[in-house]
């Protein structure tokens, strides 16, 4: 009996497939998501490492406990305000890096 070899696919080559390539809006809109996703995440992470509930937090930044909920969830629907409020808050660091024409821009 003849053995078959199965093909391996990168991840790249799975989001380029199912996804869409990169620079299409399904692709751009797919990584927003992930990314925000992630955000959302280290502020779980982060709230939960300082003992503290969503609506101590909450009071912390001047916020709803449903707004931080939401926020821990789905980053998406945030002002960069707010984010930058919550880990203000948090007494964490946050930094941006920015690349224009692949020059890495430091903000001082």
């Amino acid at each position: 009996m003849a053995t078959k070899e199965m093909k391996s696919y990168s991840l790249a080559e799975m989001k380029d497939k199912y996804i869409g390539k990169e620079g299409t809006i399904e692709r751009d809109e797919y990584e927003y998501e992930l990314r925000m996703d992630v955000l959302g995440r280290m502020i779980k992470t982060a709230r939960q490492e300082r003992n503290l509930t969503q609506e101590q937090l909450g009071q912390l930044v001047g916020v709803q406990k449903s707004q931080i909920s939401k926020l821990e969830s789905s980053a998406n629907s945030a002002t960069i305000d707010t984010i930058l409020k919550v880990f203000k808050a948090l007494k964490a660091d946050i930094h941006f890096n920015v690349t224009l024409e692949k020059q890495y821009l430091k903000l001082v």
